[in-house]
């Protein structure tokens, strides 16, 4: 392999993997400005600076002329690089500005890139997404460069970067076949941004939709998004030649039904389609390229519109999870909004032909991409493989609490989910009903909170998804699982579920549920009849944020159906658990019926906006 192509692909897979990171980082501190915005109130100058900078950092590859200094990609990759640093630290201040930085500066580099070394466009896209699934899966779906302690190696890594580029810089331009973006191209690489970002590179997201394990799913999907790169190698193994519109056609008709199975599907079938997905849909990222025309093309402008687009796929799939509380008009539209995605990223290889990539490995080089590939997958197997859960048998008590996780995020929208963990870990609880969880949403870091804690605190979990597959409700516990059901519930609102799980402990059997009502008391009280129903006789745990204070029709339906508050009937203090800081109500509660409550409290951790309630039982 020569060594300014293999150069200039190191460093574009960096800035690529770098503005991923950055996108993701964004979105997800963007979510607390616009949360806050808009349900706490009033619209502060800050909230609006902030999304006006989002709308100009994306725009940046306008400010690029039709010809560029020469030095423009190296002073955009090493401001990529620098500003790389502060992305590592839990700030959503610096958070903000450094991924402001990183996306600007990203799209400038992309322009350079487009310009001067096109056929390297797809396959540093493939190398980055690879990696970050890599970094994903070392923490469990949480991206490990995004933890304090990872700052030094950061600071490294960007070190090797900035002479690395310096280094390729020094190279004269080599002779390469170019290729224009066009407007089609750069929509369709806007779509193909937004696909990768919410939903094909996530294996913990296609899990949750499939309903399939993510251990077997990590190394398949890190398997199925390197394919693509043994073009690179054997440049024979496409059926096509040149353009091939009948093969794009062909694969957006796939990309569709691979969709449609992966939603509508359960189990293997449903992950099936789903990577069968990403693998149509990468294969097809070469043809966001055109032959070029006559003139020089507005490489920035169609860029800038392509990222606009993305901008605009987000938004509408954050509405399709915040309807109830935004427009009601996206209920049920994040599906539909990814098939606009997959059609719109297809389109190239529809009307201009699926086009064939250039590899980029001279013979040379085959074994070191192919040896690479296997050793990243390898080591995505490893690293997903779960550890030993720390269970329990007998146990002549049992700690039950509930927890809301508001996503992972505490009051000031600062991500916690350590400190969530540790409050979990203080209370001893065997048994946790979690509420707001998500799996995968871009807006809470892409982790799957549930899988996380789940390995974290070496628990095992059942998850209950209600809207569009990725947040949900979820249970932990330690004790063997019998079986475990969930069920939707009636929601006017927002959908709500109620999930339960059937313990043994030892010769007993617990049922234990879990839920979150909604915010409107008739939706409440329908709500409740569906879960009593659900839950029928006999001993039984529940708990959940029922939204609900103790004067309420929901808690004396609840006392009337034979449930106690282990608060009241053992003496101890009903501490409010709403807000976490200075809290206000008290709407989080753990019940139980036919056990005898020996201890109940409510913790003072304010790692969620709620606290977290545990009970301690033992058999009547």
């Amino acid at each position: 392999m020569e060594k300014q192509p293999f150069l200039r692909l190191v460093e574009a897979t960096a800035i690529f993997l770098f503005f991923i990171q950055a996108v993701r980082v964004l979105f997800s501190v963007l979510f607390g400005v616009i949360y806050d915005a808009i349900f706490a109130g009033p619209l502060t100058a800050y909230a609006i600076v902030a999304n006006l900078l989002v709308f100009l950092a994306f725009l940046a590859p306008l400010f690029v002329a039709r010809s560029s200094p020469r030095r423009l990609p190296l002073i955009a990759a090493w401001l990529v690089f620098l500003a790389r640093l502060p992305l590592t630290l839990n700030d959503p201040q610096i958070r903000l500005y450094s991924s402001l930085c990183i996306v600007a500066a990203g799209g400038l580099y992309t322009v350079s890139l487009l310009r001067e070394d096109t056929e390297l466009f797809p396959w540093a896209w493939i190398a980055a997404l690879a990696v970050d699934q890599l970094l994903r899966a070392a923490g469990n779906t949480f991206d490990i460069t995004l933890h304090g302690w990872w700052l030094p190696v950061q600071g490294l890594l960007s070190g090797v970067l900035f002479f690395l580029s310096f280094f390729a810089s020094r190279f004269p331009r080599r002779e390469t076949r170019l290729a224009e973006l066009g407007l089609l191209g750069g929509l369709a690489s806007g779509a193909f941004l937004f696909l990768e970002t919410s939903l094909l590179a996530l294996p913990h997201a296609i899990a949750r939709w499939s309903a399939w394990s993510y251990t077997v799913l990590t190394p398949a999907l890190l398997l199925v998004t390197l394919l693509p790169l043994l073009y690179a190698i054997y440049g024979s193994l496409y059926p096509w030649r040149g353009r091939s519109r009948a093969w794009g056609v062909f694969f957006l008709l796939l990309a569709c039904v691979g969709l449609a199975v992966g939603h509508l599907a359960k189990g293997l079938p449903s992950a099936i389609s789903l990577l069968l997905m990403q693998w149509v849909v990468l294969v097809s990222l070469p043809s966001v390229l055109r032959d070029p025309k006559h003139g020089k093309e507005w490489i920035g402008l169609h860029l800038a519109l392509g990222f606009l687009f993305f901008l605009l796929l987000n938004f509408a799939y954050a509405f399709a999870f915040t309807y109830a509380y935004t427009l009601d008009f996206f209920r049920g539209a994040g599906v539909p909004i990814l098939f606009i995605a997959v059609v719109v990223a297809m389109l190239p290889a529809v009307v201009r032909g699926l086009r064939p990539p250039q590899p980029f490995a001279a013979q040379s080089g085959q074994w070191v991409v192919a040896a690479a590939a296997v050793v990243l997958v390898a080591l995505s197997a490893t690293v997903a493989l779960p550890p030993s859960p720390s269970m329990k048998g007998v146990s002549p008590t049992i700690r039950v609490g509930t927890y809301n996780i508001h996503y992972g995020y505490n009051t000031t929208w600062r991500f916690s989910l350590e400190e969530i963990a540790k409050t979990i870990e203080e209370s001893g609880a065997d048994v946790v009903a979690l509420q707001e969880v998500d799996a995968g949403r871009i807006t809470s870091y892409s982790v799957d909170d549930a899988l996380w804690l789940a390995r974290r605190l070496r628990m095992d979990v059942f998850y209950q998804p209600t809207i569009e597959h990725l947040t949900g409700i979820a249970m932990l516990y330690r004790f063997p699982l019998e079986k475990a059901e969930g069920r939707l519930l009636t929601s006017r609102l927002e959908q709500t579920a109620i999930i339960h799980a059937r313990l043994n402990i030892g010769e007993k059997k617990l049922d234990a549920y879990g839920t979150w009502f909604g915010l409107e008391p008739e939706e409440r009280a329908v709500q409740l009849h569906e879960a009593l129903s659900f839950m029928g006789e006999g001993t039984a745990v529940f708990g959940g944020d029922l939204n609900s204070t103790p004067d309420s029709p929901v808690y004396q339906r609840l006392r009337e159906a034979g449930f106690v508050d282990p608060f009241i009937s053992g003496g101890f203090e009903p501490l409010s658990t709403s807000p976490s800081e200075q809290p206000q109500e008290r709407i989080d509660y753990v019940w139980v019926r036919g056990l005898k409550p020996i201890d109940a409290r409510v913790l003072d951790s304010t790692a969620s906006d709620h606290r977290m309630v545990v009970v301690e039982v033992c058999w009547e």
